[in-house]
């Protein structure tokens, strides 16, 4: 089996840690390979870095359907380009927001999703109310740490592991959701000081994609996510049509 990871950032550091985190979950005979697009954002931290990612995304999801992959994880917590993935893949195809928000229904009563910057509660706000998790988010908090400083900035973990205590604390939450792909390697070691599960999406996502393939499902191709209809596109965008 061939799981894709698509970081759609441009930042190959990221993606070498999301690599680790996915491949640690992998079952044997799972092959897992990470990549950035080679056009993109550093990172994303807006609608604007969102919508501009999208194009290298969907060129690695080309990509991947010739060389045979098998599903796909979408390793950004805004999920973006997910249904437009969908359309072109013929395997899986999961986001890290997705994917965690629903293991972390099944681990207690309610969640609260922890994430970087306080710009971005709002799209990730709209992710639980899109994937029917309203019921199981209790809030939405912000460390106010941006991306590229999750590593650069040696306070970042307890900054992190301080927006938890706070999460639970005022949520009165039974569990944690990560919201960044780049808080993938901190899971298991905030799970062992909150004395709560603390779920990682990038983890998440690629067992999910995994037990998918296992079971022979893939997105259905009846209407909304069937092939998308071939036309002519102008301009830069002209590689992209189908």
């Amino acid at each position: 089996m061939k799981i894709k990871v698509i970081n759609p950032n441009t930042t190959w550091a990221m993606t070498a840690k999301i690599e680790e985190c996915a491949r640690a979950v992998a079952g044997p005979g799972t092959f897992v390979d990470a990549v950035s697009p080679a056009t993109g954002p550093a990172s994303i931290e807006s609608h604007y870095d969102e919508a501009l990612s999208v194009p290298g995304i969907l060129t690695e999801i080309a990509a991947g359907e010739m060389a045979g992959v098998d599903g796909y994880v979408i390793a950004c917590f805004g999920d973006p380009g997910l249904d437009a993935a969908r359309e072109l893949a013929t395997g899986p195809v999961v986001a890290i927001a997705e994917a965690a928000m629903h293991y972390a229904s099944f681990l207690g009563r309610g969640f609260s999703v922890v994430t970087t910057l306080g710009r971005t509660r709002g799209r990730a706000a709209d992710l639980v109310e899109r994937y029917g998790m309203a019921r199981h988010c209790l809030g939405v908090h912000s460390c106010e740490i941006p991306v590229l400083d999750l590593d650069q900035n040696p306070d970042s973990r307890k900054v992190i592991l301080e927006a938890c205590f706070d999460a639970l604390d005022r949520d009165g939450s039974d569990a944690i959701v990560l919201g960044c792909a780049g808080m993938a390697d901190l899971c298991r070691s905030l799970s062992d000081e909150l004395g709560v599960p603390v779920v990682d999406g990038v983890a998440a996502a690629t067992t999910m994609v995994q037990s998918l393939v296992t079971l022979g499902l893939s997105t259905s191709q009846r209407n909304e996510f069937a092939r998308p209809i071939p036309k002519s596109y102008t301009g830069i965008l002209a590689p992209y049509e189908l």
